[in-house]
């Protein structure tokens, strides 16, 4: 069940400038819980990007935004968040039918949508421009200037909080944005845009244009209007858009897929570390670029983390996303469903011990979903195909080790770098340990804790560049030296 492009004259409208337009078709948004049709959405190709991309850079050059005082640009950042904290409950409704999160956390995303879009309202207010050294009678400073248009893209696992990382801060930059929403999951962009035009952001500044990334995304990254792209997703689509992206010498921004390592040591907190390890995987029904799905556990302790751990998972209660005390809701698609599934089929087929899940729930209620029973892995090399490829389900593949050498040997062997995890007594091993390790984040002893403040990002094929933290707006803008001369 892939969205489906077709024409359909009651399709939900897309945005360019203030103008609420079709597409070249539509795409269904399908409810992954139920199967059931939420809605129709138009979709855009080539002529709605080129459309989106002249609104976006008329918008750009107006002086009224261009030159638009810190302050007031911070204040339409405000109002944007004020209007998410008022409607997040629709918000995260939206967000719930789109992609069968549970809706405690959809909750949670649109308040943090919110709080995004206050963060960067005080940074753009408040960041300025340095003053730099001198080697002459001249003065010398470093400002930033807005790239001008920006596209956003971004991926279905967490619309809410995905698109406010990337809105945000590329409006207090001063650029103006083209947000893609992923095909499964456009209702909360369409959303986006109407509050910022409600909440007095000028049009063009803000142009939804939900599609394909085949349609869609690879006109938007190969128009050449577009001056920067921010993408977030799998690194297959990220290494097309970084060639499509040097063929303009654009550059990018390009948050990518994740292995991430959870590392558990015999003298942690092992029943603090087996509840994070369950959350880190099993939370949003492993749909997270940072979620832990290899487990290395010190080989003392491995069969006592291993049985708390499947009793953990069976412990979870998988069911429809608004059902009271749901803590699993289906995955985010049918198709993404049936890969996950694939996946395990293949490795229990090359030997793997599947200790427990590995198929969908077998309770009625659940049948129409694209639901998938939490599932531990064991008895297998760090160097099987379940152990090096980004799964992007609720799937945890165990493995044991024997010293810290021998630890770091198996998390650094793959293509990624985005985030690990470190469990253990010892906060001086800790330390050396996440020194060690290939990730752009490191927890010890906590998992999965995120601050807009931070900086994010990944190593190797996770990624380039860094969002969140005041770097997150610089990473919107290109720096200028500028020199006054003194001399009479």
């Amino acid at each position: 069940m892939n969205p489906s492009v077709a024409s359909c004259a009651d399709a939900r409208p897309l945005l360019i400038g203030d103008r609420w337009l079709g597409g070249c078709g539509t795409i269904d948004s399908l409810d992954p819980a139920t199967g059931a049709l939420n809605h129709r959405v138009a979709a855009a190709g080539a002529s709605e990007v080129d459309q989106a991309v002249q609104a976006a850079a008329d918008a750009a050059a107006r002086p009224a935004w261009r030159d638009m005082l810190p302050h007031r640009r911070a204040a339409l950042l405000h109002a944007i968040g004020a209007a998410i904290d008022a409607q997040a409950e629709s918000l995260a409704r939206m967000q719930m039918l789109d992609n069968g999160k549970v809706w405690s956390e959809c909750l949670a995303q649109a308040r943090s949508a919110a709080a995004t879009f206050r963060y960067y309202a005080a940074v753009c207010e408040t960041l300025g421009s340095e003053l730099t050294p001198s080697r002459g009678p001249y003065l010398s400073m470093s400002v930033h200037e807005a790239y001008g248009v920006v596209a956003a893209i971004t991926p279905w696992n967490s619309p809410l909080t995905m698109e406010a990382q990337k809105v945000a801060p590329a409006l207090a930059a001063g650029n103006a944005v083209i947000l893609k929403p992923s095909e499964f999951t456009p209702s909360c962009a369409l959303a986006l845009g109407r509050i910022a035009l409600e909440a007095g952001l000028p049009p063009g500044l803000l142009n939804v244009l939900p599609g394909t990334g085949a349609s869609a995304g690879a006109a938007l990254v190969a128009h050449p209007g577009v001056r920067m792209v921010s993408f977030t997703g799998g690194t297959a689509s990220g290494l097309r858009i970084a060639e499509a992206a040097a063929r303009k010498l654009m550059p990018v921004s390009l948050e990518l897929g994740g292995k991430s390592p959870h590392i558990v040591f015999a003298d942690a907190d092992l029943d603090a570390a087996v509840a994070a390890v369950a959350g880190g995987i099993f939370e949003g029904s492993g749909q997270s670029c940072v979620a832990g799905s290899r487990l290395f556990v010190q080989r003392s302790v491995h069969a006592k983390v291993v049985v708390a751990l499947i009793d953990a998972a069976r412990a979870l209660r998988v069911d429809l996303p608004d059902a009271p005390g749901a803590q699993m809701g289906p995955l985010a698609s049918f198709v993404h469903r049936d890969r996950v599934a694939g996946m395990v089929d293949a490795a229990r087929a090359e030997g793997a011990d599947i200790l427990c899940g590995g198929s969908p729930p077998a309770t009625a209620a659940l049948r129409g979903g694209a639901f998938y029973l939490p599932t531990l892995i064991a008895g297998i090399d760090h160097r099987a195909a379940i152990a090096q490829q980004e799964v992007f389900g609720p799937v945890l593949c165990v493995l044991p080790f024997d010293d810290e050498d021998d630890l770091i040997a198996q998390a650094n062997d793959t293509a990624y770098g985005l985030a690990a995890g470190v469990w253990s007594g010892d906060v001086r091993r800790a330390w050396r340990v996440a020194r060690r390790l290939d990730a752009g984040t490191v927890w010890i002893n906590t998992y999965k804790q995120l601050s807009i403040a931070t900086p994010f990002g990944g190593f190797k094929a996770s990624g380039i560049g860094r969002e969140k933290g005041i770097g997150g707006l610089r990473l919107y803008q290109q720096s200028k030296g500028i020199y006054l001369g003194l001399e009479s």
